[in-house]
């Protein structure tokens, strides 16, 4: 058997030091994992003060509301990025005017995108074949809900999304996305 001497056994500092090296990394990997996360989950604010959200086109440039009404005619719904991100359509009510609600494209029954069909004067599932009228009310299944919608308003020119919490006035139900 050998015996241990005193210099054999690492200090107290030593092993205090590797303690707190190793607590320092894992809680640092633990929260740059949770960054990413907490900000999935932070709504995102428009510097404006009516709090939505910029609505944003394919490049992930602003909308503006005098752009968006150059190109668009009345009745045409295109899509932009909404809350979240979420594809969301924007209905040009008259020639000045976009409607002050945007219609989420995400399908109720397996969440597709929805796209418009103007043929139909619909749109229409290209998954299981759910359509929903003009205002993205369901009018056949299988989807069991109509698509979500969100309030658009327009400030300083930039198109603003904000959410919906009123009653549905296309179901005169609550919202089931709120």
């Amino acid at each position: 058997m050998t015996q241990m001497n005193a210099q054999d056994v690492p200090s107290m500092g030593r092993r205090q030091f590797m303690n707190l090296l190793t607590f320092g990394t894992v809680t640092g990997v633990a929260l740059g994992a949770l960054y990413p996360v907490s900000q999935y989950f932070t709504p995102i604010r428009a510097g404006g003060s009516g709090g939505g959200t910029t609505a944003k086109d394919e490049l992930g440039n602003p909308v503006t509301s005098s752009g968006w009404l150059a190109k668009h005619p009345v009745g045409d719904r295109s899509l932009v990025q909404g809350l979240k991100g979420d594809p969301t359509y924007l209905v040009v009510e008259k020639a000045d005017a976009i409607s002050n609600f945007g219609i989420n494209a995400i399908c109720t029954h397996l969440g597709c995108v929805v796209p418009w069909n103007s043929g139909a004067n619909k749109f229409i599932c290209p998954c299981h074949g759910s359509q929903y009228d003009t205002n993205g009310k369901v009018v056949r299944g299988p989807a069991p809900l109509s698509l979500a919608i969100a309030h658009v308003s327009v400030e300083d020119d930039n198109v603003l999304i904000s959410q919906w919490t009123e009653t549905d006035f296309r179901t005169g139900d609550k919202p089931w996305w709120g």
